[in-house]
């Protein structure tokens, strides 16, 4: 019996374990201290970027079309091959000191003391030689209304205008001074009338205008604007400002006309 009980001791011992105690046995000790493992990461699968495939193109067959030129004709503005290239025509720059000069200048001489020049006179050495000493002009009494030769002595009554331009002409200011812009007239012969004898100017007639006579007078201020300017524009001189500018310019253009070599440049 006790042998009997011995083996079944042993046979108990050596038991073969059952698949779950076999598992347990045969699994890896446990890392409790190492954290679970991750889980592998996904790969972002991003999406085939589109690609743009332009259909099939229709290869059609294209046509040569074969150009052959024939003879042109010239430009209008070129010459042709036989006719010989002229020159370009240049256009001439318009000179404002010579635009009046030429045949449409020439008039009749209206007084002995004038050239055949538009508003102009001869000099007084040309004058003296030709024993022209007085000049005439005709005025009119704004009284009486009795028209009357006047006679101015030459030499006389330059040499007063002369000698006022010299003494004033700087502080002039390239102006006409107020004696000449309202001149003082002579007196009237037939009713006594002061300050009455007034020229006579030809009606629209700027070329039968006794330019010396205004001159010498100093008279020259009664011409209108429009006289003045057309003095200033037979002779080359500057025509646009004021009456007064126009008036002195037309005093120094006469004397110089008289004395060419005198003191009556304009400006200086």
């Amino acid at each position: 019996m006790d042998r009997k009980r011995k083996r079944g001791n042993e046979d108990q011992h050596l038991q073969v374990p059952d698949d779950a105690d076999l598992s347990l046995s045969l699994s890896p000790p446990s890392t409790s201290r190492l954290p679970p493992p991750a889980p592998p990461q996904q790969e972002l699968i991003q999406p085939p970027q589109q690609q743009f495939h332009p259909g099939p193109q229709l290869h059609q067959p294209q046509q040569q079309i074969v150009f052959h030129p024939g003879p042109l004709p010239p430009p209008p503005h070129q010459p042709g091959p036989n006719v010989p290239r002229q020159a370009p025509v240049r256009r001439q720059r318009r000179n404002l000191r010579n635009a009046d000069d030429g045949p449409q200048n020439i008039i009749p001489a209206p007084f002995p003391w004038a050239t055949t020049n538009r508003a102009t006179v001869h000099s007084l050495q040309y004058l003296l030689e030709n024993d022209i000493r007085v000049i005439s002009g005709e005025v009119r009494c704004k009284k009486c209304e009795e028209q009357t030769m006047l006679h101015l002595n030459l030499q006389q009554k330059f040499t007063e205008v002369a000698g006022y331009i010299v003494q004033h002409k700087s502080v002039m200011h390239d102006r006409a001074p107020k004696r000449w812009m309202a001149p003082d007239l002579p007196d009237c012969t037939s009713c006594g009338q002061a300050n009455s004898l007034k020229p006579v100017f030809p009606p629209n007639k700027e070329d039968e205008l006794n330019w010396l006579f205004l001159l010498l007078g100093q008279t020259l201020g009664l011409c209108t604007l429009e006289q003045l300017k057309y003095f200033c524009k037979h002779t080359s001189n500057h025509r646009t400002g004021a009456k007064n500018r126009v008036l002195y310019l037309a005093y120094l253009g006469l004397c110089k006309q008289l004395d060419p070599t005198g003191p009556f440049e304009y400006g200086n």
